[in-house]
């Protein structure tokens, strides 16, 4: 593997798609699977029937084998990296499609189906050499054009998915032979590497569509044909996706024959079939992680934990004159009891969050200003801005109420238990809240654009591991990217600018940590907590290594232990 120091010492890996909608609770992925009446329950393949023991094997040589049964609340809408945006279709896409680099667990960058990545001196031309022997699912060969034609596809003026600022500084992409791609920037970005991980698609299938019409093309949901460690299989909506192995992935066939991706929309029925070992591998949220503790301790599963690189959040969609004002939204933050919610709800398994960034990053700074609870701060400063009561005890200003829905997503029991907390905390200030909890992607329809139907919704971001949060708060972002509450702050923009200005990662913290502290002042957001991440598994899974960005992180190396 050829990688250049001096990019080891610039470059970070933002992972695939940068930063995606959070679905599930307490998990960065939606499951899907109905394939229910499965018995091969991998917690029970101990190996330990004497009857077996007439040859003595090395139990902890891998072996290939068995259906792996992932669980979820949230359902994926498509399987198409460039136009997706939340984490259930980004897990299936991370099992069916590869890209150049990728990154391990200390979020340093590894190569993928890329042999080799050379940066020239002022990091304007990225040149990368292809592994030999790639090949596409339908057994078509993996080459040049390939990667010239996907990351070409944010470039195209007709693109309108939500990942065109990660290529806005490709000048250039151009195949010099079968192996080689040549990539031009016209300025220097530091974060140019999320783009080089984006997925790469067959342009043998998809060559010829207009660009305008890939985002809703058959092959995002009928037949995703890609060069990842599994085969797209069958796709029941709403109720599984199942994917098996691909023999001639490039680092190897993968150890499980398929990977069963269950959804089941009801939390508490998730954890049931966890129990019963219809659900095998499930990342539990905060509020059932005492219980399936218990089970551990009884030897039924196993627990692997650690902070996710995520957060949850209160976000207002700035659109709407309720939350136009800056000290609006400050009293908002003042009359919501963040530490009772991680204390209660959450049963103490989290932190309260300030900023838009998390713990993990090397740009994350606490000090930035703080809205902590205090209802009498709150009422007076929503007294301040003209908010009065009326008759009915709601308040009013120019004969408007203060009241709104509030949207959040079927199946997260810790974020339908917020918008509660949420609804009887802002009654106590005079603010009428109507929580609205939706199925999955009906919630997306309605956040995203170009529709932005809600007035304020409870979210999760799972992050990027380049700290970079342009594509979430930036104006550019407003019209087709992700900044869908439309905040829009000039002197945030520019910092965000200027930390795309340098490859230098101690200015690039010092930009951020700026820009971060004046999102954290605008309270766009109410920004909620941190969680932790309790991946739930089988005893006999083997392989597993904990990352705080990717739930399935290598899953072509796990296998069950027989």
């Amino acid at each position: 593997m050829k990688l250049k120091q001096k990019s080891l010492l610039f470059i970070v890996l933002a992972l695939v798609l940068s930063m995606f909608l959070a679905a599930c609770s307490g998990s960065t992925g939606g499951n899907e699977n109905n394939n229910t009446n499965n018995t091969d329950n991998a917690t029970n393949n101990t190996g330990n029937d004497p009857e077996d023991e007439e040859e003595e094997v090395d139990s902890n040589e891998p072996v290939y084998g068995g259906d792996l049964i992932l669980g979820s609340t949230g359902s994926p809408t498509l399987f198409n990296g460039y136009y997706s945006s939340d984490t259930a279709s980004s897990a299936i896409e991370g099992f069916i499609f590869d890209s150049l680099i990728g990154s391990d667990t200390s979020f340093e960058t590894t190569l993928s189906m890329a042999a080799s990545w050379d940066q020239s001196d002022d990091y304007m031309v990225n040149t990368f050499v292809l592994k030999d022997g790639l090949k596409f699912h339908d057994g078509e060969p993996l080459t040049a054009e390939d990667v010239v034609f996907s990351l070409s596809i944010p470039l195209h003026e007709d693109y309108d998915g939500p990942r065109k600022g990660y290529f806005e500084k490709i000048e250039s992409i151009e195949a010099t032979d079968e192996k080689t791609i040549v990539i031009t920037l016209s300025d220097i970005d530091p974060s140019i590497h999320v783009a080089f991980g984006f997925p790469i698609l067959p342009k043998h299938i998809l060559g010829d569509v207009p660009v305008a019409d890939l985002g809703e093309h058959e092959f995002n949901t009928k037949n995703p044909i890609g060069s990842g460690p599994f085969v797209f299989d069958e796709w029941a909506d709403g109720q599984y996706v199942r994917v098996k192995a691909f023999e001639d992935y490039h680092e190897g066939r993968p150890y499980l024959d398929t990977i069963t991706y269950k959804i089941v929309p009801d939390a508490d029925a998730l954890l049931t079939q966890l129990a019963t070992g219809d659900v095998h591998y499930y990342t539990v949220p905060a509020s059932d992680y005492h219980t399936v503790l218990e089970w551990e301790e009884a030897g039924d599963l196993k627990i692997e934990s650690g902070l996710a690189l995520s957060y949850t959040f209160l976000g207002y969609n700035l659109r709407n004159d309720l939350f136009k004002e800056k000290e609006v939204r400050q009293a908002l933050t003042h009359a919501i009891d963040r530490e009772a919610i991680v204390a209660s709800i959450m049963a103490g398994d989290g932190e309260v969050a300030h900023v838009p960034e998390s713990p993990l990053s090397w740009a994350y700074d606490e000090n930035v200003p703080k809205f902590d609870y205090d209802v009498d701060k709150a009422k007076q400063m929503l007294e301040e801005a003209g908010w009065t009561p009326g008759a009915d005890g709601i308040l009013e200003k120019d004969g408007v109420k203060f009241s709104f829905s509030l949207k959040t997503n079927q199946g997260n029991k810790i974020r339908e238990d917020i918008a509660v907390v949420v609804q009887e905390q802002f009654a106590q200030i005079g603010i009428e809240v109507k929580p609205e909890i939706m199925e999955w992607s009906a919630f997306l329809a309605d956040v995203n654009p170009p529709a932005w139907n809600f007035d304020a919704i409870i979210l999760g971001w799972a992050l990027s591991t380049d700290p970079d949060p342009s594509g979430i708060f930036h104006s550019k972002e407003i019209e087709e990217g992700l900044n869908f509450v439309a905040y829009s702050n000039p002197e945030a923009d520019e910092l965000m600018d200027l930390n795309m200005s340098t490859m230098d990662r101690d200015e690039r913290a010092d930009y951020i940590k700026q820009a971060n502290a004046l999102i954290a002042e605008d309270q766009p957001y109410t920004f909620l907590y941190y969680p932790n991440a309790h991946r739930a598994m089988p005893v006999n899974l083997e392989g597993f290594e904990f990352h705080a960005r990717l739930e399935y992180y290598n899953i072509h190396k796990w296998w069950l232990k027989q």
